[in-house]
């Protein structure tokens, strides 16, 4: 894969890889399930929160 490819998509394949595994955790069980659930369902929303957050250098 090119270095342009990556910078532009990366980032959103790892947020929606991590998507998936939150997603599967969920329906797996419960305990450790959850946990892994919640930190991987919870790290896109952070993101997401971060970076309509942040300054926008114009």
């Amino acid at each position: 894969m090119s270095p342009a490819f990556l910078r532009l998509w990366g980032v959103p394949i790892m947020l929606a890889i991590l998507t998936a595994i939150g997603l599967v955790a969920a329906l797996l069980g419960d305990g450790v399930w959850d946990a892994v659930s919640g930190v991987a369902l919870g790290l896109p929303v952070l993101v997401g929160i971060w970076h309509s957050l942040r300054k926008q250098d114009r």
